[in-house]
């Protein structure tokens, strides 16, 4: 019997409905990609699985006893628990007493004598075994997923709310575990460690995401929702591209047909029944139904139309810096963001920063963009820039206002010259006019996304600068987006987790590498990566031959001469040995390096793939005793 059926099942709010007579069947083990344009009922689908929405006909089924946990989108504000506190709420009902037998018992925990009698009848309010055994699963999950029970939630960064968030629906032990958009606002090494954590999880898997690296890591399944029906395709994300790139184009195909063959039937009858025949009679109850299946037709939601507006063009040179320097005061001191930085934008260039939240990003854009000034060092900016802005926190956005009115105070624009209306230019990002002269406020993430997108569009720009564009656009927009922007003949600065995006955009990279420094590398994320670790093994290579080179000489005058210890027959043999030793670690580690940088690698099962890390960590403890040993021999032989 399958983990979780859908019979039959029809959801939805208007007409067309979101879900319209569907069927699907989820397995155990599997790691299912849920795929489809914003607006289409994903988020829905998930509500269904749940049980927390009921179809409006039809079943959804679920195998007896099994636990479902939801991962939402949006990271939640104003708690004021800790760590522990959030977690325990995962195990329903008995979490408060659990979380405050943990408080009562726990040294470091902080409370009041007045709570100690509250605390006291909370954590005894249920059976002490329950809130043990719960408290145990809790202890756990923090070990496994390396959290401090004791810091305050609302404290912790969006990387670090989002892993809390996940050990809360992980504590259950949950036989499905649903995520919506896990990526959403994490760093890259947050990202990362998510597609470590999950490639190792043996649960059954359904996610949403917009991350396009992360679902071919990680599905070996899509599911893709589209105009009320689920198509089911048994494989990774690459190669759903291909099949539903052949699909599409096998069904416009029957789509012309038919509409052919419906145009002709519609000028036979138009010329009139000839006779009464029993023939013509049948043919008038075919062309009945053609009409009937043309009306019930649900055509495709059409694609973003974008089109960039060029400003006058800016100087060759748009940024020069010379050693900047950037902090901001702390409580302890002061922070500092930016060291030593020296770079130079030239017109045309697609630069893409790279660095963990909080690091200081933001503040690189408007130091290039002289909004701030630089505390020591300087910048140099180019003549006649004309910036148009996309900002990560869609502070741009009136949400009292319409969306129209976010776009234009007036009802025409000028577009490359030419006068459009402000409806037709809104339908363009699929906003029909109903929804142009609808209250901001009620947009999707998704949705916001296109109207600020809109809104940077309708202005004549020569820099364009996007803070985190790629959150919650679906797949379809987002490469829309990349060939505007590699199209965009004036300069983008690209602040992006989206590595996907940025190896298509980005042709140079600013990575901050911790302490303020930022560094340059060539190309796009999967550039900077191999740039990086071909730099560390140079480093190495260098370090293991100035090792090899030095001699321990103390001078005649300060220190009498030590006679060097020979080496015994056996030592001599072995640090002969240990060269070809060290090559056959290193080859084994780029090998096993390699294989994990192929999608197919996080196709395979849990048990695998974690073997592989456990062997490349043995690796890693291998080449650094290894090398020590070399080099002490080497020493003591020269």
């Amino acid at each position: 019997m399958a983990l979780l059926s859908f019979r039959d099942v029809t959801f939805g709010f208007v007409s067309p409905p979101l879900l319209d007579h569907v069927n699907l069947q989820i397995e155990r083990g599997e790691r299912v990609g849920l795929l489809g344009r914003n607006g289409t009922g994903k988020s829905t689908l998930m509500k269904l699985i749940v049980g927390s929405l009921p179809p409006d006909s039809g079943f959804v089924e679920r195998q007896a006893g099994m636990r479902i946990a939801r991962l939402v989108q949006d990271v939640p504000v104003g708690r004021t628990g800790t760590i522990f506190d959030e977690v325990a709420a995962g195990l329903g009902e008995i979490g408060d007493a659990v979380a405050a037998n943990f408080r009562l018992h726990h040294p470091d925990a902080n409370h009041t004598e007045a709570d100690h009698a509250s605390l006291t009848l909370r954590a005894e309010s249920l059976e002490s075994d329950k809130v043990w055994q719960g408290e145990h699963q809790v202890d756990v999950i923090l070990e496994r997923m390396q959290l401090n029970p004791l810091l305050p939630f609302d404290s912790l960064s969006s990387g670090m709310k989002r892993r809390v968030l996940l050990a809360q629906a992980l504590v259950l032990e949950p036989d499905v575990l649903l995520l919506d958009e896990p990526t959403n606002h994490l760093d890259i090494d947050a990202i990362q460690w998510l597609e470590d954590f999950l490639s190792r999880y043996s649960g059954t898997l359904i996610f949403i995401t917009h991350d396009r690296v992360f679902l071919q890591r990680l599905a070996r399944r899509i599911v893709e929702l589209d105009r009320g029906r689920l198509f089911d395709w048994p494989c990774d994300y690459a190669t759903f591209l291909v099949r539903k790139e052949a699909t599409l184009a096998a069904e416009e195909q029957q789509q012309a047909l038919f509409d052919k063959k419906l145009a002709l039937e519609e000028v036979w009858i138009r010329k009139g029944i000839k006779a009464r025949n029993v023939r013509n009679q049948g043919r008038v109850r075919a062309l009945k139904k053609l009409r009937e299946e043309r009306a019930a037709r649900r055509e495709r939601i059409g694609s973003v139309k974008v089109e960039l507006q060029d400003a006058e063009r800016s100087g060759s040179l748009v940024a020069d810096a010379k050693k900047v320097c950037y902090s901001v005061p702390t409580d302890t001191g002061e922070r500092t963001i930016i060291q030593d930085l020296t770079t130079t934008v030239m017109r045309g260039d697609k630069v893409g920063i790279i660095g963990p939240n909080g690091c200081g990003k933001t503040t690189l854009l408007r130091l290039l963009l002289g909004e701030l000034t630089p505390q020591s060092g300087n910048i140099r900016l180019g003549t006649k820039i004309e910036v148009a802005y996309f900002d990560q926190l869609r502070e741009q956005l009136d949400e009292t206002k319409t969306l129209q009115q976010n776009v234009s105070d007036t009802d025409k624009l000028m577009i490359n010259g030419q006068q459009r209306h402000i409806i037709g230019y809104m339908e363009d990002f699929l906003f029909t006019p109903d929804r142009s002269r609808s209250p901001a406020r009620h947009l999707s993430g998704g949705e916001r996304n296109r109207l600020l997108l809109a809104r940077l569009f309708s202005k004549p720009s020569n820099v364009l600068v996007l803070d985190e564009p790629t959150n919650d656009l679906d797949a379809e927009t987002l490469e829309l987006l990349e060939s505007l922007i590699v199209e965009y003949p004036g300069t983008v600065l690209l602040v992006s987790h989206d590595r996907a995006f940025l190896n298509e955009v980005a042709t140079h990279t600013l990575v901050f590498e911790g302490g303020g420094a930022v560094k340059e590398y060539a190309g796009g994320y999967d550039d900077w990566i191999n740039q990086k670790q071909a730099g560390e093994t140079a480093r190495r290579e260098e370090q293991a031959a100035v090792a090899a080179a030095s001699k321990t000489e103390p001078s005649a005058a300060t220190k009498p001469a030590a006679r060097p210890r020979k080496l015994s027959f056996k030592e001599q043999r072995e640090l002969e040995q240990l060269p070809k030793q060290i090559d056959a670690i290193e080859v084994e580690q780029r090998a096993l390096h390699g294989a994990m940088a192929e999608p197919s690698f996080y196709q395979q099962d849990g048990a695998t793939i974690a073997k592989a890390r456990q062997r490349l960590e043995v690796l890693e403890q291998e080449l650094a005793v290894t090398f020590d040993r070399w080099q002490t021999l080497e020493a003591s032989a020269q």
